[in-house]
């Protein structure tokens, strides 16, 4: 074994002693959420979640077909999904870029954008392989022009969120801070999900998977940039 093949196990144990806790966490909710989404894609498959995601969509709708709540209530969902469009996850990543570029963080800057954009990709390909039809039951209250599983705004707002969450989490050395951001990406994504089934647009299993999918993309992502900070390849988080 060469001297530098050596120093890269040692940094590897090295690390893993230092973040024993939250590496294996990490790995347990990835293996965990790989397994839940294989399992929901194989119901939706086999269309066994028909029951399930009906009556939970129309619990959301009127006898009439439209949605529960005011007017008011349902421009705030359209405000709220808007949250996990393509337009607007872009600007907020783009932004993000720039701000680490412009404070010295320029590949932590590349790392954030190629996370994004390949959370897209990969969002896009699942729906092209699934090519599930979208809800039929009632009015859609939002464009759509894609296949419905697994649910994209679900996906990309975990997956940016969730990934910029952490970045601002790094950058804090107190817990308190850490936890705000990081439940705060959680529930903006929650909240873009729940949306896209009060506006009719997506079945229940399409957010969960969507949502599934998203956090397990977020997590390789977050085990990625830990693995790239002990190499330096990227800036270290705070301590």
């Amino acid at each position: 074994m060469t001297h530098a093949r050596q120093r890269r196990r040692f940094q590897l144990l090295a690390w893993l002693g230092s973040h024993e806790l939250s590496v294996l966490m990490a790995i347990a909710a990835l293996a965990a959420g790989a397994w839940l989404f294989s399992y929901i894609a194989s119901e939706v498959t086999h269309g066994d979640t028909q029951a399930f995601d009906r009556a939970l969509l129309l619990s959301m709708r009127n006898p009439d077909g439209s949605p529960i709540g005011s007017a008011g209530m349902r421009e705030a969902a359209r405000d709220i999904t808007g949250f996990g469009g393509v337009a607007t996850l872009s600007l907020v990543t783009v932004f993000t870029c720039v701000y680490l570029l412009l404070d010295g963080g320029r590949r932590m800057a590349v790392f954030v954008f190629g996370s994004v954009i390949s959370g897209l990709i990969l969002s896009t390909i699942l729906k092209e392989v699934f090519q599930r039809p979208r809800p039929n039951l009632v009015p859609h209250g939002s464009y759509v022009d894609s296949p419905s599983f697994p649910s994209g705004h679900s996906m990309l707002s975990a997956v940016a969120y969730l990934t910029l969450g952490a970045l601002l989490a790094r950058a804090q050395s107190r817990k308190r801070l850490k936890a705000f951001f990081l439940l705060a990406a959680a529930l903006l994504s929650f909240l873009v999900g729940v949306s896209r089934v009060y506006l009719g647009v997506h079945w229940p299993t399409d957010v969960l998977a969507g949502w599934t999918a998203g956090a397990c993309w977020a997590i390789i992502c977050w085990l990625t940039a830990r693995w790239l900070q002990l190499h330096r390849a990227i800036e270290a988080e705070a301590s």
